[in-house]
């Protein structure tokens, strides 16, 4: 991959509600345990919005957050990619709606959908733009309320999700900074193991898709686990090998948070231990599209990146999806 110009991350932050449910909470409204929980997904709690609290809020706090972090005026923000498969309504975009609230007067938005590869899309769209030369300053966001579709009566999935969102800002690089590469794949065929059939222009919103539960995640669990497992490490390995990298170059791995033996499996894969891979799944659940940005943003409060630092960003999603991106980090 060549770029006419890199395309760095300059500032990362994020958020989750104040609300938190913990598996004990769990307990008492599904046929659940804590043992249960944490044994087979590594999740002991996870944040939940409150009620009238959307992804557009969550976005917003988390854009507040790294304006400020980054001390960037939002009338010098030039464009806004959202991830996300929880808008706040099928229109307008929940883009359009953060960059009302942050006043962000001279920048245009979109949302994008990729589940929970979102994030990794989402900065590889919008890194496109820094280097086109077109853009000088590119938020890119992740954001989803899960709880909101949710059935608290599937033990099998309402224990996985939690809500929160991060946010990112990209610039400009020098040639050995910043985005180094990436790679993307869909395997359309996994669209039968992960989705939400209510809802859209397929099956619309009806008193009988509702009796049907349809507006609710629906997920067969070991045949995402499996896919997930095999190409999250597959790449991992491809991105490195490609450019020239082994495990040893790598600082840090950053995994989509979706379970925590599948983090670890990843990891056995590729031979890292534990001071390279980040694991926050045990605090949030799977935010979905905030998973990597808020493992982003606890990676550097923590102190475990640092300038120069080589980053892999690795998720798998709905769909299937799948995303890796390359970067060394800038500040």
């Amino acid at each position: 991959m060549s770029h006419r110009i890199a395309a760095k991350i300059t500032g990362v932050a994020g958020y989750v509600p104040p609300k938190v449910m913990t598996n004990a909470d769990l307990e008492k409204i599904v046929e659940t345990s804590d043992e249960w929980i944490r044994t087979r997904t590594g999740i002991r709690e996870r944040h939940v919005a409150a009620k009238g609290t959307a992804t557009s809020h969550m976005a917003t706090e988390a854009t507040k957050a790294l304006l400020a972090e980054t001390k960037t005026d939002p009338a010098e923000i030039d464009l806004i990619v959202l991830a996300t498969v929880t808008p706040d309504m099928f229109f307008p975009a929940t883009a359009c709606l953060v960059q009302e609230r942050i006043g962000a007067k001279k920048a245009w938005g979109f949302d994008l959908s990729a589940a929970c590869s979102g994030f990794a899309y989402a900065l590889t769209v919008g890194a496109q733009f820094v280097s086109a030369g077109t853009h000088r300053k590119v938020l890119v966001i992740g954001s989803d309320t899960m709880t909101s579709v949710l059935d608290y009566t599937d033990r099998a999935t309402c224990v996985l999700f939690g809500d929160g969102a991060g946010a990112v800002l990209l610039e400009a690089a020098g040639s050995s900074e910043g985005i180094l590469d990436f790679a993307h794949d869909v395997d359309g065929s996994g669209g039968a193991f992960l989705y939400m059939p209510g809802g859209g222009s397929l099956h619309p919103s009806s008193q009988e898709t509702v009796q049907k539960r349809m507006h609710y995640v629906h997920q067969e669990g070991s045949q995402v686990f499996k896919y997930a497992v095999r190409r999250m490490s597959e790449m991992a390995s491809h991105l490195l090998n490609k450019n020239g990298f082994t495990k040893d170059d790598l600082k840090l791995l950053v995994p989509h948070q979706a379970n925590l033996r599948i983090i670890r499996a990843t990891q056995e894969r590729l031979g890292l231990d534990d001071s390279k891979v980040v694991a926050n799944i045990d605090r949030y659940g799977n935010t979905t599209a905030g998973t990597i940005p808020l493992g982003l943003r606890d990676a550097v409060e923590q102190g475990r990146v640092h300038k120069g630092d080589l980053v892999l960003i690795v998720t798998v999603g709905a769909g299937y999806t799948t995303g890796g991106v390359l970067l060394r980090w800038a500040y």
